[in-house]
């Protein structure tokens, strides 16, 4: 078991002492140079995708949909894809930030091992991060439930437009992994189902109340452990799938970081609490390991 710092809780908590945050943060890079990253949608919300949670780690808004409900209630499926029509082309035609970059960059100096996101996005792999795990899949792809039939999601989104005309041109604000927010009656939109055996079709992302691919975890967890340290960026962690990475690292002696802004599920866990901007905190960082 690794040797944890005398120090139990480094903590920053205003924004405007970023460079503080970045001192911090620099510090435990380089007492700690091989990092397993995991990232939340904190790290994404530059680059105009919404995020779940405020600073408190509470929901913004209605829960997301959950796997049970998509799978066995139809309606929920219309409403699934109909919000999808305005909801999708922000998290498609989204564009990485400097924090990703920053990663990229951090890993091309042999700082991160491995980044462990739990977003949908692919702005990792856009800007350049070779060793990333897709820990809730990806909102790129969509799959048949039934055969395994595997698309594209613009083909599917394209078919659902082209069979509800009247939903094709809705305009409405956008909200988390390609959903939108918008309230209307659902019940005459037709959804896309599979060409192949007329099975669910659904994106290749885990939903709330599903559980992730064992192996993706097992993969993940091994990366942890031949890791210095946990270093969770942009995420609450109030959800497991998240969390447990952190009980682990915690279990196995490897110390942790977090940079959010605001509370996490693991601030009882980590060695090193940074609230503060998580771009501004990380340009500072990577310019220092120049």
């Amino acid at each position: 078991m690794r040797t944890l710092p005398t120090s139990v809780s480094n903590t920053i908590s205003a924004p405007a002492l970023t460079a503080g945050a970045s001192e911090l943060l620099l510090d435990f890079i380089r007492q700690h140079p091989r990092l397993l990253v995991l990232t939340g949608a904190g790290i994404s919300t530059d680059s105009g995708i919404p995020d779940y949670r405020d600073a408190r780690g509470e929901w913004k808004q209605k829960q997301p949909v959950q796997h049970q409900a998509f799978m066995t209630q139809a309606e929920v499926r219309q409403r699934y894809w109909a919000r999808s029509l305005p909801g999708w082309p922000v998290i498609r035609d989204a564009q990485p930030n400097p924090a990703h970059f920053y990663m990229a960059d951090l890993e091309r100096k042999g700082y991160v091992q491995q980044v462990v996101t739990q977003n949908v996005d692919r702005l990792h792999q856009k800007a350049g991060s070779d060793q990333v795990t897709d820990l809730h899949g990806r909102s790129d792809q969509v799959v048949c439930m039934n055969c395994d039939y595997r698309v594209d999601r613009d083909i599917v989104q394209q078919r659902a437009a082209h069979m509800n005309p009247e939903f094709a041109h809705i305009k409405a604000a956008a909200a988390p992994d390609g959903d939108a927010q918008l309230e209307m009656d659902f019940s005459a939109f037709q959804v896309p189902h599979c060409p192949c055996c007329n099975g669910i079709l659904k994106p290749d992302v885990v939903f709330f109340g599903d559980n992730v691919p064992k192996q993706r975890v097992e993969t993940s967890l091994a990366a942890l452990q031949a890791s210095d340290a946990l270093l969770v960026i942009g995420s609450s962690l109030m959800v497991y799938s998240g969390f447990r990475f952190c009980k682990r690292a915690a279990e196995w002696g490897i110390p942790i970081a977090t940079l959010t802004l605001g509370r996490t599920r693991a601030d009882g866990l980590s060695q090193l609490q940074l609230n503060a901007p998580i771009r501004e905190t990380l340009d500072q960082v990577c310019e220092a390991l120049d």
